[in-house]
């Protein structure tokens, strides 16, 4: 079920909101449960199950970590095997019996398995619970149903944010709702709805048709228009489902980390990495990172950890070259930077315009990887965005994919992607008039949205595939 749908907006939300807080405090957790279950279970009951099983292999893994001290590092290397291997199945089999049969010239049969919507996501969230036990970091969790809260809780279950157990276990048994906490949750879902709707899709459908044609049939302007509509699109995409889903837990009384922190007016690659999917990048620092030695170790070795790290992040997010190729493409400009400290270095107004014109073009080209279905379209479309690549006359020109509404759309998503509107949200209440323009264009930004969402058939969601 998409946060943007009828289902969700119209029938799912207003339902769990009457049931929670009508119902008394005692069994409010119950009510999450039941209704993050009918939530996940809505497009694939089937695969409700996996989740379940995830959930119970980690349940029992900490409680036996928690009582057999001796045994520690067995049963953390047992869970974690058996947390990552339910993961590998369902997302990497088919590409592993893929490139046997390529490398070995085998005939291997592929399987027909579906992968569930959010393993990626769930799944880490395990991990750093079961990690977390076995650290000493927190208590082991002794009741079945507030673990299954925690991994299973609906706004966060299919695309994040990664909210490590650590960060909310308070508010499993513990937790109040306030007046300030809803109103801004139902502000932040507004504004992540609308990023979704107004901007995401719209420039989406732009990148669709351009990335669907041969690269030879558009000119090198429309190949830019196409990377350009598709970063946005990820970006707005993405960041709006985090805004819903942080608004959402807010309603409910939890604070979600942040996600995204205005990644494209970094001036560095390690820098856009600390500010894109930011509970991702902070999970591979805590989890694999820092256990790899971080930077304690040689500057080799710690080039080295930064590879693997890099490496890992392309596989986590699909199973397809072009990830394993974007993952090392990022990795291969931080650890560039990091060997020359060009993140570090200042200069004057022109050398930051550099950076900064530097690292869009890297994310940009990195994009197209993300984007393609295969490395050769991915290298014939960025030749062609550095018009290296004879295209037809008969071809695709841009002016095909910007009309009136594109270009507002284009307009707007640069503008939002600058902090200029950040603390739009949270106004001092002695700010009355700037709070009631604020309140009545978000009403007006709703009402906009929600007849889109009624009115609209395109409505992708990119991260459901991760």
């Amino acid at each position: 079920m998409l946060f943007s749908s009828v289902t969700f907006v119209f029938l799912f939300l207003p339902a769990v909101l009457f049931t929670y807080f009508l119902s008394p405090r005692n069994v409010k957790n119950f009510v999450l449960i039941l209704f993050s279950l009918v939530f996940y279970a809505w497009g694939e009951p089937r695969y409700v199950f996996i989740m379940l099983f995830t959930v119970l292999i980690d349940y029992v893994g900490a409680l036996a970590l928690n009582e057999c001290p001796r045994h520690k590092k067995a049963l953390l290397g047992l869970t974690l095997g058996m947390n990552l291997s339910v993961l590998g199945y369902f997302k990497y089999w088919n590409f592993l019996i893929e490139n046997v049969n390529t490398v070995f010239g085998a005939s291997f049969a592929f399987q027909n398995v579906v992968m569930p919507i959010g393993i990626s996501f769930y799944t880490f969230q395990a991990l750093s619970y079961v990690v977390d036990v076995y650290q000493g970091k927190v208590r082991v969790q002794r009741r079945f149903d507030k673990l299954l809260l925690y991994i299973s809780f609906f706004p966060q279950l299919v695309a994040g944010p990664i909210v490590r157990y650590q960060d909310i276990c308070d508010k499993l048994e513990n937790r109040t709702e306030t007046p300030d906490g809803v109103v801004y949750g139902i502000k932040r879902f507004i504004v992540g709805l609308a990023k979704k709707m107004l901007i995401a899709n719209t420039l989406g459908a732009v990148a669709d048709k351009i990335f669907a044609l041969p690269v030879s049939q558009f000119d090198t302007p429309t190949a830019w228009i196409g990377a350009l509509a598709y970063a946005f699109q990820l970006y707005y995409d993405f960041s709006g489902y985090s805004d819903m889903a942080i608004g959402l837990g807010s309603i409910f009384g939890f604070k979600f980390p942040e996600n995204f922190d205005y990644p494209y007016i970094s001036k560095s690659i390690t820098e856009f990495w600390r500010r894109w999917h930011i509970s991702l990048s902070t999970w591979f620092r805590e989890y694999l990172y820092i256990p790899l030695g971080g930077n304690r170790v040689s500057k080799g070795r710690n080039l080295f950890n930064l590879f693997v790290v890099f490496l890992a992040t392309g596989v986590w997010h699909g199973a397809a070259w072009t990830f394993v190729v974007w993952g090392l493409w990022h990795g291969a400009f931080i650890i560039i930077e990091k060997a020359t400290g060009f993140a570090k270095k200042e200069g004057g107004r022109a050398f930051t315009t550099l950076k900064h014109g530097y690292t869009i073009l890297v994310f940009l080209f990195g994009w197209v990887l993300f984007r393609a279905d295969g490395l050769s379209y991915a290298r014939d479309y960025i030749g062609n965005m550095l018009g290296l690549l004879r295209t037809g006359k008969a071809g695709h020109s841009f002016a095909e994919y910007v009309d009136n509404v594109e270009i507002a759309a284009f307009v707007l998503a640069a503008v939002c992607a600058t902090p200029l509107f950040r603390n739009l949200l949270t106004i001092d209440r002695n700010r009355k008039f700037l709070r009631c323009v604020v309140n009545a264009g978000l009403i007006a930004v709703f009402v906009v949205s929600a007849a889109t969402i009624a009115l609209s058939t395109y409505n992708p969601f990119i991260y459901f595939r991760f």
